[in-house]
């Protein structure tokens, strides 16, 4: 029975964890709790120059609030230093690299017009001992292909002519990401690499250095479709470095279950075409050799539909729950806030958003003195409306008496309408924007009710004084 796999997520801290990073920890999370394996976080902090140590916590919160656990402790590659130079050094013995004291502008100056860019190999015979300002570089074979054998991309073959001599350690002896990664997946045992297909053409050296090190069977390589947006651009931290990071989602209320179940058809998807799948379901049917190789285009409306799909299948309670860290950075004093008022609306709310922050906005208009208006709804529905003042008039007199449940506002709202000869959808616009300050929101009869009499013939008044001025 072959053994259980050992798989590695290995981000840098030099950027958020990164939509892609996170579907790439998720598939090499399923892969290894599906087959009983082991999965490993390995935090590659070498880059001295980019690194920001602070962001070690941003990619472990994220990684957590998806569910994706690990094994084994965190590891960080900067731990590893001295296996990393004992490898260049073995490599450096056996005569499989060598140092090079050559700039970019001295290889720039031997160039002769026509040739290709890249190093031309010219410190290979030099013979040069280690010292100040010199790099090492390793001693690609001249002849022959290096093949990657890849789950998702078949067994791409690469010319060793097109490759040149690499550098594995930097002239300040700090390793590269080709050393330092193979040496750390040597010691770690893994037995599957599975990340982005951006790394593929990095591929035929780490295969290099693997053979060269001695590290016997080389790992299984699958190498995933790359994340684009609308336009079919990569995904970019550069470009977008908020719009990329897995913790902007969940700023912005998006809930775990439903980012993990949309990473996973990012590329992928179970026999049957369903995309809503719990956890357990993704781990039963994720098979690494049904990923796609084309790139995935990552929609944040389809995100946010699934995100909705979500939301609504929480119980009341539950949802009332999960959203109470939006409620408490809401824009109303805290002694304002009623949470039995919350909870008659919170299942109304539920119905009608795809994201938690939506929330706040949907029921300020409760827990505020005055209502937030959006002036441009204001202006549609109660200045440039004829008919609003007399509407806004028969509603406050009709509520100022009526009994105090959705069905009897309901009814005032009715015969208020019926009395100007509109219909009510268009009818009710105008109360809705005086007592909410919106044009849209939860169902109006419910949200009034809630409101209160007070408040609702308050807002009223003021209404009808505001749009006095207004046409005066």
């Amino acid at each position: 029975m072959p053994a259980a796999p050992r798989v590695r997520i290995a981000p840098s801290p030099t950027g958020y964890l990164h939509v892609g990073g996170a579907r790439t920890a998720l598939y090499n999370w399923l892969f290894a709790r599906r087959l009983h394996g082991t999965f490993i976080l390995r935090i590659e902090d070498t880059d001295r120059e980019r690194n920001r140590p602070e962001l070690v916590d941003e990619i472990l919160s994220g990684l957590e609030w998806l569910g994706l656990d690990w094994d084994e402790k965190t590891y960080f590659q900067s731990d590893n230093a001295p296996a990393h130079q004992a490898a260049a050094q073995r490599l450096y013995d056996a005569g499989k690299a060598y140092y090079c004291e050559c700039t970019g502008a001295d290889v720039q100056a031997r160039k002769k017009p026509g040739e290709p860019p890249g190093y031309d190999g010219y410190c290979s015979r030099r013979d040069l001992p280690p010292g100040p300002g010199r790099a090492l570089r390793f001693r690609v074979p001249e002849d022959g292909v290096t093949v990657v054998h890849d789950i998702v991309r078949g067994d791409p073959e690469f010319p060793n002519s097109t490759i040149d001599d690499f550098v594995i350690l930097k002239s300040d002896g700090q390793p590269l990401f080709y050393l330092a990664n193979v040496v750390d997946d040597m010691d770690m045992r893994i037995s599957h690499v599975i990340r982005g297909e951006e790394h593929l053409p990095n591929t035929p050296k780490t295969s290099m250095l693997w053979d060269a090190l001695g590290g016997g069977a080389q790992p299984i390589y699958a190498h995933l479709p790359d994340l684009v947006d609308a336009k079919r651009r990569k995904l970019s931290k550069r470009r977008d470095p908020e719009g990329v990071a897995v913790e902007t989602y969940r700023r912005q209320g998006y809930l775990a279950e439903a980012m993990r179940n949309y990473l996973a058809l990012l590329g992928w998807s179970p026999v049957d075409g369903r995309e809503i799948l719990t956890v357990d379901e993704m781990v039963v049917e994720f098979r690494l050799e049904k990923v796609n190789n084309s790139p995935a285009f990552f929609d944040v409306a389809k995100l946010s539909h699934f995100n909705g799909e979500y939301i609504r299948r929480l119980g009341t309670s539950k949802f009332i729950q999960v959203v109470q860290p939006w409620m408490e950075t809401a824009p109303w004093e805290p002694d304002n806030y009623d949470p039995d008022a919350f909870a008659r609306l919170a299942p109304l709310v539920q119905e009608r958003v795809t994201t938690l922050s939506e929330v706040p906005p949907m029921v300020d208009f409760i827990f505020l003195d005055e209502p937030i208006v959006d002036e441009a709804a204001w202006d549609k529905a109660i200045t440039r409306n004829e008919s609003a003042p007399a509407m806004l008039a028969a509603c406050r007199a009709g509520l100022a008496e009526a009994a105090w449940d959705a069905a009897s506002i309901r009814a005032v709202l009715e015969a208020a309408a019926d009395s100007l000869g509109l219909k009510l959808a268009r009818a009710q616009a105008p109360v809705r924007v005086a007592l909410t300050g919106r044009s849209v929101g939860p169902p109006l009869f419910e949200s009034i009710e809630v409101l209160g009499r007070d408040k609702t013939v308050g807002r009223l008044d003021e209404a009808l004084r505001r749009r006095e001025q207004a046409g005066a």
